[in-house]
């Protein structure tokens, strides 16, 4: 008997669905990678419940503790209000979902001393990010501020939060499981 696909057994209902997972009446998948959404913001917290349903261990960075919401609490977690050196390790992605924050510079800074993955910056990729001028100004060396992307996600046409969301979401997926992402899927031998 042949064995089957991940895939058919997702449809066929053999794994619990994302329902359940994130109404904590089933585990969500753990692969040890982690999504730090720095702050808060309504792509935050779609970009949490989506990774928390996808397996991902959720986070959010927000340096004003005032500023988080109870909805950020139950979707995160961990809630830190500081750049902590243990969730920023190699199986870490930073998502920094709000570009107009005065504290941009020096979170950015903070987050580029640990050794995340991957740090993405969500922003229109027809204008030069604020964090290239913003990280300059603190010193921070150019080799560093090439590490930090923007934009960020899968080109979809985001617009909305929720979109958004998907986008950068769907983009760490396909790296996570080394996926190029898009509609090229490689034929069978």
């Amino acid at each position: 008997m042949q064995e089957e696909d991940p895939a058919c057994a997702v449809a066929h209902s053999e794994v619990p669905s994302t329902d359940a997972i994130a109404h904590g009446d089933a585990p969500a998948p753990v692969d040890g990678r982690t999504v730090v959404a720095v702050f808060s913001s309504p792509v935050a917290r779609s970009l949490m419940r989506f990774a928390r349903e996808t397996g991902f261990r959720t986070v959010l960075y927000e340096p004003a503790p005032d500023k988080v919401t109870d909805a950020d609490r139950q979707l995160a977690d961990l809630v830190v209000s500081d750049a902590d050196p243990a969730v920023l390790d190699p199986d870490t992605d930073v998502v920094v979902t709000d570009h107009h924050r005065d504290e941009l510079g020096p979170v950015l800074r903070d987050v580029l001393v640990g050794k995340p993955r991957w740090i993405g910056v969500m922003g229109n990729p027809r204008h030069q990010g604020p964090h290239v001028e913003a990280l300059a100004v603190l010193g921070v060396p150019a080799a560093d501020v090439a590490r930090v992307h923007r934009p960020i996600g899968l080109n979809i046409g985001s617009r909305t939060p929720p979109e958004i969301a998907l986008s950068a979401l769907a983009g760490l997926l396909a790296d996570r499981n080394d996926r190029p992402g898009g509609f090229h899927f490689p034929t069978p031998a």
